[in-house]
């Protein structure tokens, strides 16, 4: 049995849908990941055989201002999640970012390259990185800039604002590859299925600033909306952002064959589905 911990999030009820075979969903009502007497009682009854962990404290500039918790829920609880997983035999699948490298390579990202992450969301998902490792039988898929169905994210938010105003400025010196969350649960499942271990990149193909993806969120929509490009520094959020943190997906197209569509594919068929939904 499949276990998805955070199944009401946006992955977790895309990995709901996505994974094969018997597959359960807790979340915050049936378990709390930070007490490690919760994660004992739910992973020694249920005694499932992988643990998709997609609990997370999200909220980027939010870490900033509640470190404690950032690095309680993203970091800490994931070493109960994998002394749990260890004592049952499970595999411990567990969701990063691309916030934990500093974004100064230039270059595509390798599963390897050094981390530097730059804020306190990135340090906390860097050391829910090195717990998921307590356990040997581990899988790490770092993402990037997911949407999806099932919660807030950048295309709602864009989509909501086009209702209120007229023009908007996006950030145009950040760099990365929106990644729809049912791409992401298919790579998850791709993963699971060839029996891979270790650390792997997972995002859609292809890359853009958040100027670039929200122009094209517009265009795909059919929504005429004047964007205009503003620096990060001119936006001035609380948290540091890496500049370009887009992901190699190599290790994942040649471990498993699968190579994931192209971001505007992707969005383009994510805008059909929310129609239909």
């Amino acid at each position: 049995m499949i276990l998805v911990v955070g199944a009401k999030g946006m992955l977790g009820q895309d990995l709901m849908r996505v994974l094969p075979g018997d597959v359960r969903g807790v979340d915050i009502e049936e378990i709390d990941i930070t007490s490690p007497e919760s994660v004992r009682r739910v992973l020694v009854t249920l005694k499932p055989r992988v643990v998709v962990n997609c609990a997370a404290y999200t909220d980027v500039d939010g870490c900033e201002s509640n470190v404690a918790l950032a690095m309680a829920v993203n970091g800490e609880a994931v070493g109960n999640l994998a002394a749990v997983t260890k004592e049952v035999g499970a595999l411990l699948v567990q969701v990063s970012t691309d916030y934990v490298f500093d974004g100064g390579k230039g270059s595509p990202c390798l599963e390897d390259d050094p981390v530097n992450p730059l804020s306190i969301y990135g340090k906390s998902k860097l050391l829910g990185e090195e717990k998921a490792r307590e356990n040997p039988d581990h899988l790490i898929v770092r993402t990037q800039w997911l949407y999806g169905l099932g919660g807030k994210n950048f295309v709602e938010t864009m989509l909501r604002l086009a209702k209120e105003k007229t023009e908007l400025a996006v950030v145009d010196d950040q760099i990365g590859a929106p990644t729809w969350t049912v791409d992401l649960a298919l790579a998850i499942s791709e993963l699971l299925d060839n029996g891979c271990r270790g650390t792997y990149h997972a995002a859609n193909d292809g890359f853009c600033s958040w100027f670039d993806f929200a122009e094209a969120i517009f265009a795909e929509a059919g929504i005429a909306m004047r964007v205009r490009p503003q620096t990060t520094e001119e936006l001035g959020r609380p948290a540091r952002r890496p500049l370009y943190s887009v992901l190699n997906c190599g290790k994942l197209v040649h471990d498993t064959g699968l190579q994931l569509e192209q971001w505007r594919e992707a969005l383009k068929t994510y805008l059909a589905k929310r129609t239909e939904a």
